[in-house]
């Protein structure tokens, strides 16, 4: 009855919020449009049609935790630039030891750094060397690589700055009046969840990792998937466009650039004309060579002579994974002009740790491919922190600043040690941390702006508003009473509901606009129940970071599944029993610590 009383009072503006949120998540589980285009389109729905109020739609964008969370990213992009986490690691692993004792060797510091920062710029640092590791004492990749996204995960559980869900949710549990979490609170249960994390993997996860080779390696010859052409000087071909010539639609083979006069022009366009003795660089399947030198005016190149095989100041060859944010996923490389898009050719692919053949350009783009890139120098700082790309790598690239490594530890630390002690708040210690990494040279002002992952914050700053929304109609009572339904007064069944459901909806969608979609609706079941708050904001913390059967449900999960040569499936064999196992965890713990 009192549900049904509820639900009447509700009115046409709670059921309106319900239908926006349902499309926007529905939007966000189907990726067909940007995460932060889907949040913001709802936000301004709800906006227009007068259910929340400018003040309530944009109060997200100045929260605390959300700045913090701008804040903390500039302190990571320092400890990345300047090798700090680098230098930590490299003499770390050693040489040998076996399967067991580099898992633990990884896992153990992965956790430990990820506890204090951003965990994606320390699951970055850290694959190149765990790859190299394995390729040099002959170990499959696949068998370490899930182990330190997970690290990562469970360590982002152990302190409140861990992951950016922790502090965007305090930071709605304090402007609602909540006293808030304390630096290291967490660590009653995170701390606990990373030791069985640890142990789940060395002993039966580890039965069920894949053993399969990496795709490290794959892009080291270039001419293994390059052809080279030249234009004869007194061929057909001279003075045509590219397009006339009937070059950029070839099927097995795409035209990648063209080294004219001892340069390179990269991401040729469609309107450029041929020269005399312009070398032709096509990508893709090299048993096409036949079918090139069918085209009247171009001639082989002898391997010797192959410009692919030069050193050219205006070229890089650069390694990107791509995110599930890039907005061209789901497009073929032709029809998406990815070239013209980003300013890149791609000359290679590799999906699952297997180099794909054929014709490139009719390959759709999908999360988790591995791309190898022709680019100019400058490309690779514009696009060092581009959410697009999850990971970049370029060959040859420049070494960090190691002399400022230990600056930027103490700067950390310093963060640390005021935040915890009381001296300092987050937001006032994370702001002072980011101009120490800038003002001591560990990262630059370029640097650091491009390192704000501005969807990241946007997302964010939307769900806060999505959130206002079902609280302010009423539309989070009316779901929690449903909730309330299927617990009756058995307060621990209320926190399995609201972790399960939490965790679902990460798997699904974001891991903050799961944690503050689903904020507001704990907090009302609570309510409801006569109970304390505290048991179920943490439970909405940890549930929304616990991320581990789906390459997408997670960044780093993400980030390891080209390199480790891992299928969508590996994640939920072996990610779907440690997702049970923290949420059992979760559930038994919790209200021993923030009793109900």
């Amino acid at each position: 009855m009192i549900r049904d009383e509820v639900v009447r009072g509700m009115g046409w503006q709670g059921w309106f919020a319900v239908g926006v949120i349902v499309a926007v998540l529905l939007l966000l589980a189907s990726e067909r449009l940007r995460a932060e285009l889907a949040v913001l389109g709802g936000m301004v729905a709800l906006l227009t049609a007068g259910v929340l109020s400018p003040e309530q739609a944009l109060a997200g964008f100045s929260n605390p935790g959300m700045i913090t969370v701008a804040a903390m990213y500039v302190v990571a992009a320092g400890l990345r630039e300047t090798g700090a986490i680098d230098l930590a690691s490299r003499g770390w692993l050693g040489n040998g030891g076996g399967i067991g004792r580099a898992q633990l060797k990884i896992m153990l510091p992965t956790a430990g750094l990820s506890a204090f920062i951003n965990n994606t710029p320390v699951v970055a640092t850290f694959l190149p060397v765990v790859s190299g590791w394995a390729r040099r004492n002959g170990v499959s990749a696949s068998r370490l690589l899930m182990p330190l996204s997970y690290a990562a995960i469970v360590g982002g559980m152990c302190t409140l700055v861990g992951t950016s869900t922790n502090l965007v949710v305090n930071g709605k549990w304090v402007a609602e009046g909540g006293r808030g979490l304390g630096f290291f609170e967490l660590a009653w249960v995170g701390v606990p969840a990373a030791v069985l994390c640890i142990l789940y993997m060395m002993t039966i996860g580890r039965r069920l990792l894949p053993e399969r080779g990496s795709s490290e390696g794959l892009f080291d010859n270039p001419r293994e998937y390059t052809v080279e052409m030249d234009v004869t000087g007194d061929g057909p071909l001279v003075g045509q466009t590219i397009g006339q010539a009937g070059l950029r639609h070839l099927g097995k083979v795409f035209l990648v650039e063209i080294v004219r006069d001892g340069s390179v022009l990269p991401a040729v366009s469609t309107e450029e004309r041929l020269q005399a003795e312009d070398r032709l660089v096509f990508a893709g399947d090299v048993s096409s060579v036949l079918d090139l030198q069918r085209i009247k005016g171009l001639r082989p190149v002898r391997e010797a002579d192959a410009a692919i095989a030069q050193q050219f100041p205006e070229r890089k060859l650069v390694e990107v994974v791509l995110s599930a944010r890039c907005p061209l996923i789901g497009q073929t490389l032709r029809d998406s002009r990815f070239h013209t898009y980003y300013g890149a050719s791609v000359v290679a692919m590799a999906r699952e740790g297997k180099r794909l053949r054929g014709g490139l350009g009719e390959v759709r783009l999908r999360p988790a491919d591995t791309l190898l890139l022709e680019a100019r120098p400058a490309w690779v700082d514009r696009h060092r922190y581009s959410p697009d790309f999850l990971l970049i790598s370029q060959h040859q690239e420049d070494p960090p600043r190691y002399e400022r490594a230990l600056s930027a530890w103490c700067v950390l630390a310093a963060i640390v040690a005021s935040a915890t002690t009381g001296m300092l708040d987050m937001l006032t210690a994370a702001l002072l941390g980011a101009g120490a990494m800038i003002a001591t040279g560990c990262v630059s002002v370029a640097g650091a702006r491009k390192s704000v992952d501005l969807q990241v914050l946007l997302v964010i700053a939307g769900s806060f508003a999505l959130g206002e929304a079902l609280s302010a109609t009423g539309a989070s009572a009316v779901i929690a009473s449903s909730a309330l339904a299927m617990a009756g007064d058995r307060p621990w069944v209320l926190l399995a509901l609201t972790y399960a459901i939490t965790s679902l909806m990460t798997e699904l969608i974001t891991n903050n606009a799961a944690a503050l979609l689903m904020f507001p609706i704990a907090v009302a079941a609570a309510t409801g129940l006569g109970l304390a708050l505290e048991p179920f904001v943490v439970t909405v913390m940890l549930a929304a970071s616990a991320s581990f059967a789906s390459p997408l449900g997670y960044q780093t999960n993400l980030m390891v599944s080209g390199p480790g040569s891992y299928r969508f499936l590996d994640f939920t064999r072996v990610g779907l029993p440690l997702n049970v196992l923290i949420g059992v965890l979760t559930v038994t713990l919790v209200p021993r610590i923030w009793p109900f």
